[in-house]
């Protein structure tokens, strides 16, 4: 069966998020999800674990999985709450905190290099085409949930 233009499209995306999620990780140190969870840490000085997980729309497993690997690199600490001991309360730890400066800036290099040779005006088609794809895609997930 010959594949058509869109199927390549659909092909290319997925390539690239596997790409941009190694490449990013390995130039950082860090995954753009856990970078992610530090940022919003780093903006709060505690939340509950399922706050991050519906803030950053991360599955329970998922968040759960990134939470012990940061608390294993020392970057965040996790505790029961003393009201509540069914609730897992999360924060950074300082070594964390002065770490997420250089991380950003680690960021911004990547997407820097990564759009190079990018016009401004290439750069914000390119941001509309992806989140026009996003709105359909989002459109057919909402049509086969009725």
């Amino acid at each position: 069966m010959p594949h058509s233009k869109e199927i390549h499209i659909l092909n290319e995306l997925k390539a690239l998020k596997v790409q941009l999620e190694t490449t990013f990780e390995k130039c950082t140190g860090v995954s753009q999800s856990r970078l992610e969870i530090l940022n919003q840490l780093f903006q709060s000085e505690e939340l509950s674990q399922s706050q991050l997980q519906k803030t950053l729309q991360i599955d329970n497993a998922a968040i759960t999985r990134h939470l012990k690997q940061l608390e294993a690199s020392g970057r965040i600490t996790r505790r029961k709450s003393d009201a509540d001991n069914r609730i897992t309360l999360v924060q950074l730890t300082p070594q964390a905190r002065q770490e997420l400066a250089s991380l950003w800036d680690e960021k911004v290099d990547f997407v820097t290099n990564m759009l190079e040779g990018f016009s401004s005006e290439e750069i914000d088609m390119t941001l509309q085409l992806l989140q026009r794809i996003g709105a359909n895609v989002a459109k057919i997930k909402a049509d086969r949930s009725l």
